[in-house]
């Protein structure tokens, strides 16, 4: 390819019914700090370099630059270290989460699969997914 090379993924963004609901989920769920928040929108600090942005639906349509709008379920993984797995099942469990799926991949990565308030699929991977993770 003759693309410049990226460092990752700096951000990506959900959109969410109830704001404060959604944020309580993520800090409660997996410990994510608020960066920045405004009526609209909510930026948690997920590791150094990454960011979860939190959009209330419908909030960004009117801004000129850029709105960011978005609708429907969508998903989301998030990377563990493979011996994670067994205490995100028990945390999952502990905060009456129900993991809706569970897929021991070829690779030797396990995935385990839960939504947030808003229905978006939510995903903690260990490696052996992907050939690249």
């Amino acid at each position: 390819s003759n693309s410049p090379p990226v460092n990752g993924i700096m951000e990506t963004s959900l959109y969410v019914d109830d704001l404060s609901a959604s944020t309580a989920f993520y800090q409660r769920v997996f410990g994510f700090a608020i960066n920045f928040a405004v009526d609209r929108l909510v930026a948690l600090a997920v590791r150094p370099g990454h960011v979860l942005l939190l959009f209330t639906k419908q909030g960004s349509v009117t801004l000129p630059r850029g709105a960011h709008h978005g609708d429907g379920n969508l998903h989301l993984a998030f990377a563990i270290d493979a011996n994670q797995v067994e205490p995100w099942r028990a945390h999952l469990a502990a905060q009456s989460i129900v993991i809706e799926d569970e897929i021991h991949w070829d690779r030797g990565g396990v995935s385990l699969y839960f939504r947030d308030p808003d229905s978006h699929l939510l995903e903690v991977a260990s490696p052996g997914v992907w050939q690249n993770y």
